[in-house]
């Protein structure tokens, strides 16, 4: 009778315990202005994504020839590019291609770099020492976005190619955190107890271990976020990114460069919005960083 009641008391245990740390999580994250900061621009970005259609003032392929170039004001609040498209309905809708390139690019990197430093960091062994990690230093060997350039050309280019590339650029990051994570992981106490009650290793893998795990993944997944829209950027203003019709910021910026001595607002609007969603990444990581991370002080 008491084991019944024990065993129905400890779903209850562990859900408040949940409950408990993401208080303590939210409570420590509200502390951090600059990180509160950063999780302002994301939302914003974010909703700017979802809500285009109702924010953007001009259809984004709509071409004015009347009115080329044009300063801000007189219908169009951020002015007009080289064919006359409104410049802010372009942003508005690039905050899509953007937040696509966050989620997508990153989460190739994750999906399959996650399961890779898991599997090798819980054996080791020679697959590890002189397979994984070999293939791992040959790609660090290159900066991301230079084996991005090359993976984007040899794709042959587009938005969907480049944001494969960028995220198999990524690769060597996430599989050596991993790694990192799971071979500190694997010996703690809590570890070596589930193997003593026969666990199998799968189980051991991805309820123990990886949990266990998440705290620097999830600050390197935010930075990486900043990092491949940057790369993105680079990719699309050297022509391997979206297409010069597509409301990319990157292809803005392109656009913009041979027409800087005539209206160099047409490269300040897409620049600033490249900076300031950049910007929200990183104050967001640094921030979720200073929360997981129990040596900084809080």
């Amino acid at each position: 009778m008491s084991q019944t009641v024990i065993d129905s008391q400890q779903p209850a245990q562990t859900a408040a315990q949940a409950e408990s740390q993401w208080r303590l999580f939210f409570r420590r994250f509200a502390k951090n202005k600059l990180a509160i900061v950063g999780a302002l621009i994301f939302c914003a970005l974010l909703a700017t994504a979802i809500f285009a259609p109702l924010i953007a003032t001009h259809d984004i392929y709509e071409q004015d020839y009347n009115s080329v170039l044009a300063k801000p004001g007189n219908g169009h609040l951020f002015g007009t590019d080289d064919l006359g498209r409104d410049v802010f309905s372009r942003l508005v809708y690039g905050a899509r291609l953007t937040l696509q390139v966050a989620i997508i690019s990153v989460g190739i990197a994750v999906l399959i770099g996650v399961p890779i430093g898991l599997i090798t960091g819980y054996y080791r062994g020679v697959w590890d020492e002189w397979v994984v990690m070999r293939v791992v230093d040959a790609m660090q060997a290159f900066p991301s976005l230079i084996l991005a350039l090359a993976m984007a050309a040899a794709l042959g280019g587009g938005f969907y190619n480049a944001m494969v590339a960028i995220g198999i650029g990524f690769l060597p990051s996430f599989i050596r955190i991993t790694r990192a994570q799971v071979m500190t992981v694997r010996n703690l106490e809590f570890v070596q107890a589930a193997k003593a009650i026969g666990a199998s290793d799968w189980r051991i893998m991805f309820r123990h271990v990886l949990p266990n795990s998440m705290a620097p993944l999830l600050v390197q997944i935010t930075l990486a976020m900043a990092s491949a829209i940057i790369a993105e950027a680079g990719l699309s203003y050297l022509g391997l990114g979206a297409k010069p019709e597509d409301p990319s910021w990157g292809s803005m910026l392109h656009i913009a460069q041979g027409y800087l001595n005539i209206e160099p607002l047409l490269a300040v609007w897409p620049g600033l919005a490249i900076f300031l969603v950049v910007l929200g990444f990183n104050l967001l990581g640094d921030g979720i960083r200073e929360v997981l991370d129990p040596k900084l002080k809080r």
